[in-house]
């Protein structure tokens, strides 16, 4: 039995998308699978008043599990803390603020390291710094994606003998709108008639917007397309070629919704468009399938690990073949029929069982790991 330490700090987010999900997904799932290790739930002061919004999981039964507890953690105050526990697991990407005897880091992407035109030289040379320090330090280090095991060892430098590729689960949806509600979202978002073409994710350059944006050109007139997201990086060269080519009566920008609404906006939209240019995985395309709906994604990064052979995959720089994909999931039946079952199969193949299961055995390496 050992006791492993987490970084708890980011499921406090109210509306949580990537890392957040990962964060409580991950821990959601070891509490609900059997193991002898003891787990402490760590969060940095700063959040330290919001985790009751997630302050440990609970037994089926709806009692606090036994084997999970809270921990503050803060550099400079909580040093303590690497005397109580054997493992350390960052869940964010990031060295923890005090060395452990072990340590276990999941990298989710590294664009801070090859993305010149994703964020700022700032936001580069902090998280790339931090990326790096975490590999170079961690005993294991778990990737979600080939593409991102791969993109370690060439930009990090990292052993591929530490890396552990464990994809992300999704959970399937308990509930469904009903028709009436479906034709009510729809005539809502689009209009009667419309077609939706949904999109989530935050409004930033990496996401390739603009180059949906031109395919929505393209598009026929009924289609509209939705965006379920924040603003990031580069959204105001996104909102100002939204003015200049007079696009508002075409689209709808949702901002972040909350997981209720986001099922809504699956269950009611005709194809999901994901044409990103640099994912470390590429969560909403499972959360698009775990619904049926037929997914478009960029033939690029992780999307065809996740999507597989379930997704139509356009090349994300040019508009008409952005355009041709989605109207070919929309409207060849055959293919749209297809679509929404391959959607399902694949969608089923991920689970956060699955996920903790195999993190489980990362541990069980790294505490038996000389360094």
């Amino acid at each position: 039995m050992a006791r492993i330490a987490l970084d708890a700090t980011y499921t406090v987010d109210p509306m949580p998308s990537g890392i957040a999900t990962y964060s409580r997904r991950l821990i959601g799932a070891l509490a609900e699978i059997e193991s002898e290790h003891q787990f402490l739930l760590c969060y940095r002061l700063s959040r330290w008043a919001e985790r009751k919004t997630f302050l440990c999981p609970t037994t089926p039964g709806g009692r606090r599990n036994p084997r999970f507890s809270v921990r503050p953690y803060q550099q400079g105050l909580t040093f303590w803390l690497p005397w109580r526990a054997e493992l350390f697991h960052s869940l964010a990407q990031r060295p923890p603020a005090f060395h452990f005897k072990r340590e276990v880091v999941s990298i989710h992407d590294v664009f801070p390291l090859t993305g010149l035109a994703y964020s700022t030289p700032e936001f580069r040379r902090k998280f790339g710094r931090l990326l790096i320090q975490a590999a170079h330090r961690a005993a294991r280090i778990i990737a979600p994606s080939e593409y991102t095991r791969s993109e370690l060892i060439q930009h990090a430098g990292v052993d591929p003998a530490k890396i552990r590729v464990i994809p992300y689960g999704v959970v399937t949806p308990t509930s469904r709108l009903t028709p009436k509600e479906v034709v009510v979202e729809r005539g809502r978002l689009a209009g009667k008639g419309g077609v939706i073409v949904l999109s989530v994710g935050v409004l930033q350059t990496r996401k390739n917007v603009v180059n949906a944006l031109r395919a929505l050109e393209l598009l026929p007139s009924e289609y509209r397309m939705i965006f379920a997201g924040g603003n990031g990086y580069g959204a105001e060269a996104i909102h100002d070629f939204i003015r200049q080519r007079a696009l508002s009566s075409r689209l709808t920008l949702v901002g972040h919704v909350d997981a209720n609404r986001l099922l809504a906006l699956y269950q009611s939209a005709d194809v999901f468009l994901f044409p990103s240019l640099e994912e470390g995985f590429g969560l909403p395309i499972l959360e698009a399938m775990s619904c049926g709906l037929p997914v478009v994604a960029a033939n690029t990064s992780s999307l065809p690990e996740v999507g597989g052979a379930a997704a139509l995959y356009a090349e994300p720089l040019d508009p008409s073949d952005i355009a041709a994909k989605v109207r070919q999931a929309v409207e060849d039946p055959s293919l749209r029929q297809r679509m929404a079952a391959a959607s399902l199969e694949r969608a089923r193949q991920f689970t956060w069982e699955r996920t903790a299961r195999a993190t489980l055995r990362v541990y069980e390496e790294a505490l038996a790991s000389e360094s």
